[in-house]
Parts: C-alpha cells; structure tokens; sequence
C-alpha cells in the first residue's frame, strides 16, 4: 500500500514538491546502513525534494551516491554559507562534484540573518553575484535564502526587497510563534510570499526545547525534540494544516521516520490544529520557543 505524501506546488518553480523534504542533515556521518534506510522511506513516503548544505558534514557524499541512478527522482536543494562571490562560486562547484550531478534545482545562502552578512551578501562582491552567475550558466536553476532564529523572517523580507528568491526557510512551531514580534514577522513575509510566488520552507517543527546545558544528547539533533506521540503528531499537522507551507524535517533519522508517518495521517483541508489543542497538548511536556529575541542557535547574543 502506498504511503506517498500530499504534494503542492513549490512556488513558482514548476515543481510539485511533496510537503515534507528530506533535511539531509541526517546523513552528516555517511553511514551506509543509515543511508540506505533513509532511501527506502523516500521512496516509500514519495519524497521527491531533499535539501542539504555543504557545511552538512559528509551528507553532500552521501546523497551523491544516490544521484546517479535516482537524480530524475528528486528536486535537489544545497546551501552556501560562503558569503563573498569567490567563496560562494568555488562552494557551488564543490557541491556539484560531492553531489555528482551537473546541475542543482536550488541553491540558498545558509542562515543569512546577520547585517553585516547581508550587506556582503547583496554586495558587488557578494555571494548573490555568484548564485546568479551560476543560474545563467545552468549550473543551477533556482536561488533562495534560509535563516534560524527569531531574525529570519524579518531579514528575509529585506532580501526580497533586494532581489527575487525563488524560496524561504524560517523557524515555524506554535511556542515560536507565541512570540507576538515573530508572529507578526511571519505573516507579514507570508503574504509576500504569496503575492510573490515565492515558496516558503519552515524549520523545528516538533523542537521541544534547547537541550539542558552540559547535556550530552545521544542523538543527531541539537534541540531535544517533542518525543510525546500526541503532541509530536499536532506539531506536525500545525505545519501541515496551513497548506503554503512545506515541512523541512530534523537532522535526526528517528524523527524524520517519526515525521513521515505523523505527515501520513494529516488529511488534505483538515486544517491547523486549534490554539488551545496546542496549548493543552505542549503546557504537558512543557515546550518552550527554541528562539528568542537576541539570541543566536546555541543561545548567546550575535556578535
């Protein structure tokens, strides 16, 4: 029996992605055994979109070695986090030859959040001026920019301003958006998104918390994740439910197997899970907002 996942147009790209992608984090250590169980639920859940970055340890190899029989399969996103054009232009090729392919479907500037960063992004000597030159060479057909934190929104919509991404990626859960500053942000780069054809990409779905400090997590995910069934299924149908929206999912395999089958039993127009459903089901296992205003990934103040 097919388990193949709901499908949307991603943006204006012309390719129906399924809901959620494939976050190739998972894969950073190259394990065989892992790698081969990762295939298996892509092809088993329809996955046709993966998303991975050249900072992902050795994840870029490991899908490369899927490439050369499956890359009709798959929309193929990577990440530059190189901000300046030389860096960006060699970081592409790199990517290129790691993902034994000729060409990505998507490019993006990894984490773009911080002013300065920006500023040498958009600059003449900027990592935008290599994304489009490596657009028009047909090395890739698609640019977009990520970013984490409670900044994201609210410093995509200045890249917007600057130039026309073809995608976004944000934080998007129900502690996070408590937040009235980061609710008011995502709705605002929403309906531009919308007006502009823009795909929109959303991160942390079921994000519990920061791990406690000093813990040592014996997992791949650097937040500790929902693990309550009810309240893992309702952070992902809250993603789910509004349905522009596309579920990347956790650098952990356990949870992106535990995403597939929460994704599985969310049914077309059954819509967001209601706010006190929420409340009710996170107040249980005392979720809180894995960002806050100010506060970089691992909890301190940007420099």
């Amino acid at each position: 029996m097919s388990k193949a996942l709901l499908r949307r147009a991603f943006g204006s790209t012309g390719h129906d992605s399924s809901r959620v992608i494939f976050g190739a984090a998972a894969l950073m250590a190259d394990n065989p055994k892992a790698n081969e169980r990762a295939l298996s639920l892509l092809v088993e859940y329809g996955i046709n979109h993966i998303d991975v970055a050249a900072a992902y340890g050795k994840a870029e190899q490991a899908v490369g070695r899927w490439m050369p029989e499956h890359r009709a399969r798959f929309f193929l996103a990577s990440k530059t986090g190189e901000r300046t054009y030389q860096g960006a232009r060699e970081q592409i090729h790199r990517s290129l030859e790691r993902l034994q392919c000729e060409q990505l479907d998507l490019i993006q500037f990894h984490n773009l959040t911080q002013a300065a960063d920006h500023a040498q992004a958009f600059s003449d000597d900027g990592c935008l001026r290599a994304a489009i030159e490596a657009r028009d060479e047909g090395l890739v057909r698609f640019i977009g920019v990520t970013g984490h934190g409670t900044r994201a929104p609210e410093m995509h919509l200045r890249s917007l301003e600057r130039f026309a991404f073809d995608s976004v990626l944000f934080p998007y859960n129900f502690p996070m958006l408590a937040q009235p500053g980061y609710a008011r942000d995502v709705t605002a780069l929403v309906d531009v998104c919308a007006e502009r054809g823009v795909a929109l990409q959303t991160i942390k779905a079921v994000a519990r918390r920061r791990w406690a400090q000093g813990h040592e997590p014996g997992r791949r995910c650097w937040y500790e994740p929902i693990e309550e069934p009810d309240a893992f299924e309702r952070a992902i149908h809250f993603v789910l439910g509004r349905e522009s929206l596309f579920l990347s999912s956790s650098s952990d395999l356990v949870i992106f197997e535990r995403t597939l089958a929460a994704a599985a039993s969310w049914a077309e127009g059954s819509g967001v899970p209601s706010d006190e459903a929420m409340r009710e089901a996170l107040a249980r296992i005392d979720a809180q907002p894995l960002f806050l205003p100010g506060l970089d990934e691992v909890g301190r103040a940007p420099a």
